[in-house]
């Protein structure tokens, strides 16, 4: 769907009768509502959610300044490149990630530390079941790309790190 669909949407949903408007299309979504209401709201990884209370003025003037920028933003976003001669190791599962074996115990692996490949560097909580994350290479831990009980995704970059060092 493109700007101009969301604007014609926009400007029918506030002429018509419609209090509220809910559209999915593939992995787009648009939620209109008319009412004072309050909506959640999830942050730039999707865990956490915020109260924002906010009336259908308030709604129109956020969605117009956004494709407002959307339409002057021509530029492609280039994906992060890694450095060479790292590699990240990578969370096989969904769940909630421990850097510590316990709580009153030190990381597994901390920035500096050097790993070799079958180390431990955390653990990763799914359906009640721990499950130890190992190393993959070997190397010195160069960034910690997660905090202590986040949640990961499948696949999601736990560490980087500097190969053969």
């Amino acid at each position: 769907m493109n700007i101009n669909e969301v604007k014609e949407l926009l400007t029918q949903f506030d002429q018509s009768t419609l209090t509220e408007f809910d559209l999915k299309e593939g992995s787009f979504g648009l939620y209109m509502n008319k009412n004072k209401v309050t909506q959640k709201t999830f942050t730039g990884d999707g865990t956490q959610a915020v109260d924002n209370t906010t009336t259908n003025q308030e709604t129109t003037e956020i969605i117009n300044r956004t494709v407002d920028i959307k339409e002057t933003t021509n530029e492609a976003v280039k994906p992060e490149t890694k450095p060479e001669n790292t590699e990240e190791i990578v969370s096989p599962i969904v769940g909630v990630v421990y850097l510590k074996p316990a709580p009153d115990k030190e990381n597994f692996k901390n920035v500096g530390d050097s790993v070799k490949k079958g180390d431990v560097v955390c653990i990763v909580e799914a359906m009640k079941l721990m499950n130890e994350i190992t190393s993959t290479v070997d190397g010195v831990i160069t960034e910690v790309l997660i905090q202590n009980e986040d949640v990961v995704e499948f696949n999601q970059p736990l560490f980087r790190v500097s190969k053969g060092v």
